[in-house]
């Protein structure tokens, strides 16, 4: 319990330097370590990001870091997909769950080890902390609403925030500087960690107290990192999370990978063969949509 306990102040200290990333840790500390089912594990993760994403909000909203609005549009989307994917946990095994985690953090992983920093605007400090007009008036509504939507299922299914997805999706597409994507994201966060709770509906079961423990020692710990962000390089400390991730999600893939769990794919694959036909259709339409927007938003020098 102590492990866990200082584990969970670590994640809030990561997610307090690093604006997210750090709750991709949660669900294998407490099914490892606190030796919780994989479902009850996700459900806690949601209470904990939920939670602890709320606190942040608020947080940046003192400093006009959050452009609700975008947040909003993103949100709506994120809350449907995120709901669904709480219902969807329901059919799929816990071993298959821990592999779709261990896929995402190594998604993660890359996400945070070889992105490179959005260029910021041209926007001296005390302009950025005194007025929000880096807040988009029109958006690439279709995108914003695809986007939301799949990440939102990711953080029903598994329970983690995707703010190593959200943060580059919003200075992407809603073109925010990163300080403004960051506290948007955590915004956005929370709205699906409450969806994705309320999908679990049906077969939520979790430990108060320990949910609680974890809970609040998550919420200081991001106070520490908020202080410590002041004094830290967060591009190197993310880059070396990135490796940590990448190094755990792979053992977690090793781990849970086996005989089993291969003949749990292919009976689920048999029972839902013209759903998962018709996911894999519309996630390859989202795909070819996103490569054109892509490359028609693109611009290149001369």
């Amino acid at each position: 319990m102590y492990l866990v306990s200082f584990l969970a102040i670590i994640i809030g200290i990561l997610l307090g330097l690093l604006g997210g990333g750090g709750s991709i840790l949660t669900v294998p500390v407490l099914v490892y370590l606190a030796d919780l089912p994989a479902k009850s594990a996700i459900v806690t993760s949601l209470i904990v990001v939920g939670s602890t994403s709320i606190i942040a909000t608020l947080s940046h909203a003192r400093k006009k870091h959050v452009c609700w609005k975008t947040g909003a549009i993103f949100g709506s989307a994120g809350m449907f997909g995120a709901f669904i994917g709480g219902r969807l946990t329901t059919y799929v095994p816990d071993a298959l769950l821990l592999v779709l985690l261990g896929c995402v953090m190594l998604l993660a992983s890359l996400s945070m080890v070889f992105r490179k920093n959005a260029p910021a605007k041209n926007m001296d400090t005390k302009e950025c902390l005194e007025n929000t007009s880096f807040c988009p008036m029109e958006l690439p509504i279709v995108a914003i609403l695809l986007d939301g939507f799949f990440l939102g299922i990711i953080t029903g299914l598994v329970g983690v925030g995707g703010g190593f997805l959200l943060v580059p999706a919003l200075t992407h597409l809603a073109s925010l500087p990163v300080h403004a994507a960051i506290g948007t994201s955590l915004f956005i966060i929370s709205l699906q960690s409450a969806a994705a709770l309320l999908g679990h509906a049906n077969h939520l079961t979790i430990d108060i107290e320990l949910t609680a423990i974890v809970t609040c020692l998550a919420i200081a710990g991001s106070f520490i990192g908020a202080k410590l962000a002041h004094y830290l390089p967060a591009k190197i400390l993310k880059r070396g999370f990135g490796f940590f991730v990448l190094f755990l999600g792979s053992g977690l893939l090793y781990k849970e990978i086996n005989r089993t769990v291969i003949a749990q794919i292919e009976t689920l694959i048999g029972d839902y063969q013209q759903f998962i036909l018709g996911v894999t259709a519309v996630i390859m339409s989202t795909f070819l949509y996103r490569l054109w927007l892509w490359l028609h938003t693109k611009k290149s020098k001369i």
